[in-house]
């Protein structure tokens, strides 16, 4: 059964397509996060390896919560590697080593693409699609990738 939350059809349906392309690149995020958690190297390997555990629970939590968020809207969520390989903005790994400042400066750089486009769809979703929730919600990622960047950003100085 479609939701009647006052917003447009169309409206509902392109929302849940930003969240879409939002989701693959979290998911994206998530499993490259988790990479440098299995394969840190470095007299820091213990350290990094506990920050990166912590990262990516983080990014588990968000996805599902973005994936919900999509199912509120009265569309399905993409669920397979497929689907987000073909929605993202973001590139599997380019790094060439697995010390913690490759890792580090990899994932920091995907942590402000989101943020970028978090930025340029938030007033899109208020504004001209009326979904004044979801531009919440997406406030709400905003913040959280903010501050993950800051803690990737601290390592590196």
């Amino acid at each position: 059964m479609k939701p009647h939350i006052g917003i447009h059809e169309n409206h509902l349906a392109e929302s849940a397509h930003i969240l879409s392309k939002l989701l693959a690149d979290e998911y994206l995020l998530y499993t490259k996060t988790r990479n440098a958690h299995w394969n840190i190297e470095g007299a820091d390997f213990y350290n990094k390896h506990l920050f990166f555990e912590a990262q990516y629970n983080e990014l588990d939590e968000l996805i599902d919560s973005l994936a919900e968020r999509i199912r509120t809207l009265g569309h399905y969520a993409p669920a397979s590697l497929n689907q987000f390989l073909a929605l993202t903005q973001l590139t599997e790994e380019n790094r060439s080593g697995n010390d913690s400042a490759g890792h580090i400066k990899e994932l920091l750089m995907d942590h402000e693409s989101i943020i970028v486009s978090l930025r340029e769809n938030i007033d899109h979703l208020a504004t001209a699609l009326k979904d004044l929730g979801t531009s919440d919600y997406a406030t709400g990622l905003l913040e959280t990738h903010e501050k993950m960047a800051w803690m990737l950003r601290a390592h590196l100085s």
